[in-house]
C-alpha cells in the first residue's frame, strides 16, 4: 500500500536548532511510518508536489507564501483550504495575528489549527477555536539526576532575542552576585549582538553567572538534568518545548506569567514571577536557595517551595508524553487527509 506523502513546512531547519525545528523533526518521526514524510521550508505547487495530500506549516507569518500556494493549488471552502494544517506559535498568537493581515489570511486559508498549549484556544475567535485542536508537545523522560546541596544550580535555556527576556536573567544574576552558593548558567546562541554584549557584562560583574553559548541539544538537556531549576523568562510563547524538557528530567520550572507559559504548567503553578521583574524572580531564587542549602524544619503538612514546583511539576509531565502528542497527531493528520480526499471526489 502506497503510503500518503505528508510535508511538514517549518521556517526553521536542522542549521537553526530552535523550537520550530524540533517540533518539525519530532513530527516527521511521529508520522513516518504511517506517512510519507519530508520537512521544507517553503512548498510550492509542482509536478513533485502534486500528490501531497495534506500540510502541516508550522509558523502563521513565516509560512505563508507555502500556505497560500497550498490553497492555491488545492482550493478552499467555508473551513479553510482541504488537507492544511497551522501550528500556531507563540509569535503568531500573542503579536502577529492581532495585526498582521497575512497572518491572520493563514488562519483563514488552513482548515485545522493546532496551539500547543491549553490557553491557546482562548487568543482565537469562536469560529476559529471550532477548528482547533490542543496538542501538548512532548519529550522523552530522562532520569532524575542527584543535585548538589551545598549550592542552587539555576539553567535558562533560549538563544537571546528579545521575546526570550534573557536581560531578566542578566539583572536577576547582578542583584545575586554576592550569593556564592546560587549559581546560574545560560544557554543560547547569539542572535542579538546588543543582549550577547550584555551577557558578556554580566559575566564580568558576576563571578556566580557564565553564559555559556548554543550547545548540543544532548549537552543542554544534560544541565538541565543537572539543574535545581530551569528559568524561563520569555515574553511570549506558544508552548516553550525547553519547559517539557525540564519537567520530564525532574527539574522544576521558574517561569514569567504569561499564557504560553500558563497553559503548559497550570494555572495554579506556584512558580511564577510577573514578567520582565528581576527582583521578583531573585527573589523566588533566594527562596529556593533557602530550601535546597538551608532547610528549615516545617510545620507538618506543609511543604516547602522547591518540593511544591517538584510535585506539581511531576503531575504536569503526564501531558507531555510521546504517544499522547503522536496518537494526537495521527488522528487530526488522518482527518486533513479525508477531508482532502472528499474534496477532491466532490469536484471529480
Amino acid at each position: 500500500m502506497i503510503k500518503p506523502s505528508i510535508v511538514i513546512v517549518s521556517p526553521a531547519l536542522a542549521d537553526s536548532n530552535n523550537g520550530n525545528w524540533q517540533t518539525a523533526r519530532r513530527w516527521h518521526q511521529f508520522l513516518c511510518d504511517q506517512f510519507n514524510v519530508r520537512i521544507v521550508k517553503h512548498w510550492e505547487e509542482s509536478t513533485a508536489t502534486a500528490n501531497d495530500a495534506a500540510m502541516i506549516a508550522l509558523h502563521a507569518l513565516r509560512s505563508a507564501k507555502s500556505i497560500a500556494a497550498w490553497a492555491q493549488s488545492r482550493g478552499t471552502d467555508a473551513q479553510g483550504s482541504p488537507g492544511l494544517i497551522l501550528a500556531l506559535t507563540g509569535t503568531d498568537l500573542y503579536r502577529d495575528i492581532e495585526s498582521d493581515e497575512t497572518a491572520q489570511k493563514s488562519l483563514e486559508l488552513a482548515q485545522h489549527l493546532i496551539v500547543l498549549q491549553e490557553k491557546g484556544v482562548e487568543k482565537l475567535s469562536e469560529a476559529l477555536q471550532t477548528k482547533t485542536t490542543v496538542i501538548f508537545q512532548s519529550t522523552t523522560t530522562r532520569k532524575t539526576l542527584t543535585k548538589a546541596k551545598r549550592r542552587l544550580k539555576v539553567v535558562m535555556v533560549g538563544h537571546l532575542r528579545d521575546e526570550k527576556m534573557p536581560q531578566t536573567l542578566m539583572e536577576a544574576a547582578v542583584l545575586l552576585r554576592g550569593y556564592g552558593d546560587i549559581f546560574i548558567d545560560h544557554i543560547g546562541g547569539p542572535l542579538d549582538p546588543e543582549l550577547a554584549q550584555a551577557a558578556e557584562e554580566t559575566m564580568q560583574v558576576c563571578p556566580n553567572y557564565r553564559w555559556l553559548g548554543n550547545q548540543p541539544h544532548g549537552a543542554t538537556r544534560t544541565r538541565i538534568q543537572r539543574a535545581h531549576v530551569l528559568v524561563h523568562a520569555s515574553k511570549m510563547e506558544g508552548g516553550a518545548h525547553v519547559i517539557m524538557e525540564a519537567v520530564c528530567s525532574g527539574t522544576p520550572v521558574v517561569a514569567s506569567y504569561i499564557d504560553g507559559n500558563i497553559g503548559m504548567l497550570g494555572a495554579g503553578y506556584p512558580g511564577y514571577f510577573p514578567l520582565g521583574n528581576s527582583h521578583a524572580l531573585a527573589n523566588v531564587l533566594t527562596q529556593l536557595q533557602e530550601d535546597i542549602v538551608n532547610p528549615k524544619p516545617l510545620p507538618p503538612g506543609k511543604s516547602s517551595l522547591y518540593t511544591k514546583l517538584k510535585n506539581q511539576c511531576a503531575e504536569r509531565a503526564k501531558l507531555f508524553a510521546p504517544e499522547n502528542e503522536q496518537n494526537h497527531l495521527i488522528r487530526l493528520v488522518q482527518r486533513a487527509i479525508q477531508n482532502n480526499k472528499e474534496v477532491t471526489n466532490a469536484n471529480i
